[in-house]
C-alpha cells in the first residue's frame, strides 16, 4: 500500500535515511513524504502500529523485483525423470536403462522407475518386484531409495535420488 491507500490512524514512520521518526498519524506522515517529494509505503502491515517508510516507490519496486530474480537464479529445480520397464525385460535392456538412470542422477534429477504390467502379467506382479530391487541395488553407490516399491494400479514404481 502506498500514499492514500494507507487507511490506518497511526503508523510507525521510518525516514528516507532509515532513521526512526516515531509513531504519528497517517496524515502527518503523508505530509512529511510530500515535503520530501517521495512516497509513503507500508512495509510491515502486520505490525502494531503498521510500519511505513518514506521512499521512492518506483525504486523500491525495482529493488524488490531484482532481489526476487537473484533468489530465482540461486534456486535449483529438481526434475523427476521416469524410466519404464516391463516384467520380462532382458539383462542388456536393463543395463541400458540403468545407464540412463545413472546419467539422470548424476545431473541431480530424481528418477522414478516404473514397472508396467499388461494383460496376464498382472497375475505375477509380486514375483516381478525383484526387478525394481535389482535396479536400486545396481545404483546403490550413487543413489538412495526415496520411495520404496509401491503398487499403483497396473504399475509398480520406486523413486531414487542422488546420495548426499
Amino acid at each position: 500500500m502506498i500514499n492514500e491507500q494507507i487507511k490506518d490512524k497511526e503508523v510507525r514512520l521510518i525516514g528516507q535515511d532509515g532513521e526512526q521518526l516515531g509513531i504519528m498519524s497517517t496524515r502527518e506522515a503523508m505530509k512529511l513524504a510530500q515535503e520530501a517529494e517521495l512516497d509513503l509505503v507500508k512495509i510491515a502491515p502486520g505490525a502494531k502500529p503498521p510500519v511505513c517508510k518514506i521512499i521512492d516507490y518506483g525504486k523500491y519496486r525495482y529493488e524488490l523485483i531484482r532481489k526476487e530474480k537473484e533468489a530465482k537464479k540461486k534456486q535449483k529445480t529438481v526434475e523427476i525423470k521416469e524410466i519404464r520397464l516391463s516384467p520380462n525385460i532382458e539383462s542388456n535392456d536393463l543395463n541400458t536403462k540403468i545407464n540412463a538412470a545413472k546419467k539422470f542422477i548424476s545431473k541431480g534429477n530424481k528418477v522414478k522407475i516404473t514397472l508396467r504390467f499388461r494383460g496376464r502379467e498382472m497375475a505375477h506382479m509380486h514375483s516381478s518386484k525383484h526387478i525394481l530391487d535389482d535396479f536400486a541395488q545396481e545404483l546403490a553407490e550413487i543413489a538412495t531409495v526415496e520411495k520404496a516399491p509401491k503398487l499403483e494400479g497396473r504399475s509398480m514404481s520406486i523413486v531414487l535420488t542422488e546420495k548426499k
